[in-house]
């Protein structure tokens, strides 16, 4: 797929509304990116500080090639395991400590909005619609969200852990994935569970930045030369598997690895019998990146045309607060519909009214 020629600095443009979140050095303000001004004034491939070459900062929004796919409806079936769903998950009010004798926990009103109906659907989907199978899970999930501390886990706290670069988020797919990139070569930490926590971390910021419709994201690992013999020991391995198809079923649409050394295929190897089948199936192993990601979003390191250039005090600050307006915006949009449990994301995310409905079927998304 050809790159998306970027407009030139000298070239007429249009008046940006005077509500545009577009300053007037290229940057944007990320207080007004749900404005419908913002829809019209955004340009193609921006990015938050407005920085080209190189790209300091996460793009705004997916390439104009990228098509997020059109999700089928339910079928009748679906549609009553889902409603049973519905209504279990609708009579918690506390969610089981994982340790014995200890209380209760609450269900809060951060648990009911991230219960949403697509959310209730992706564990469906996981547990071949089992509808208890599923609502177990759930039930785990949210304990586990709990007592991980996902929302104790704070940019300052994490920020060490990204000071190099070795998980950028940038970009989409062609589907309108976004694109979170790992590079195992940056490593700047000892190993430990707080390795996991970034990882976690950068997830949830990878789910803040999904554009309306689009449910999961796409992984681009890069085993450079740089690495050597170096390699995730298999426990913390096991680990990011586990929280991964346990807490995020149905979140991964692609991965996408190259440059592979004889001793990550080794480490492959080790973990593949813990690797879910339909996992598996989504990962790519050594091949153009092109085809998978617009080239003007794919950075150059993994054969696009994108210059990008890490700067810690430039990157991490954007993206945080970037993710962080998107999410007040969805708990806006949840808490002006009524806080219902059971709401779409097409809509929280900015999507139009009467889209709810677009849920996808058994076979989740067209790739």
């Amino acid at each position: 797929m050809a790159a998306v020629p970027e407009a030139s600095p000298t070239s007429a443009a249009p008046i940006p509304p005077t509500d545009s979140p577009v300053k007037e050095n290229g940057s944007i303000n990320i207080n007004d990116l749900h404005t419908s001004a913002a829809k019209l004034s955004i340009a193609e491939n921006a990015t938050v500080d407005g920085s080209t070459d190189p790209v300091k900062t996460p793009f705004i929004n997916p390439s104009s090639t990228s098509q997020i796919p059109t999700a089928a409806a339910l079928t009748a079936d679906q549609t009553a395991k889902y409603e049973k769903v519905l209504i279990t998950v609708s009579s918690w009010t506390t969610k089981p400590p994982s340790t014995p004798n200890s209380s209760a926990i609450p269900i809060t009103d951060s648990d009911r909005m991230w219960l949403t109906r697509e959310c209730l659907l992706r564990f469906l989907r996981a547990t071949r619609w089992s509808v208890d199978d599923a609502s177990k899970r759930l039930l785990a999930t949210l304990t586990w969200r709990h007592e991980y501390g996902l929302e104790s886990h704070t940019p300052e706290y994490i920020s060490p852990e990204n000071a190099t670069g070795k998980q950028v988020l940038l970009g989409y797919d062609i589907g309108g994935r976004p694109c979170l990139y790992l590079n195992p070569s940056r490593q700047n930490t000892e190993r430990s569970n707080k390795q996991v926590e970034h990882l976690v971390f950068m997830l949830e910021r990878t789910i803040d930045l999904m554009p309306p419709g689009q449910e999961m994201l796409s992984l681009l690992i890069n085993f450079d030369k740089k690495m050597g013999g170096d390699r995730p020991p298999l426990w913390q391995g096991k680990m990011c598997l586990n929280i991964l198809q346990s807490h995020y079923p149905e979140r991964l649409g692609r991965a996408l690895v190259i440059n592979i050394p004889w001793v990550v295929w080794t480490f492959f190897k080790l973990i593949n019998p813990f690797i879910d089948p339909m996992t598996r199936e989504k990962l790519k192993f050594d091949q153009d990146l092109r085809q998978f990601v617009p080239p003007a979003q794919l950075l150059k390191t993994y054969g696009g045309d994108v210059n990008f250039t890490y700067d810690h005090e430039a990157y991490w600050p954007a993206l945080n607060e970037l993710a962080a307006k998107k999410r007040a915006a969805m708990v806006e949009r949840w808490a002006g519909a009524g806080k219902k449990i059971g709401e779409s994301e097409f809509y929280l995310r900015g999507g139009e009214d009467g889209a709810a409905a677009n849920v996808t079927n058994g076979d989740g998304q067209a790739s």
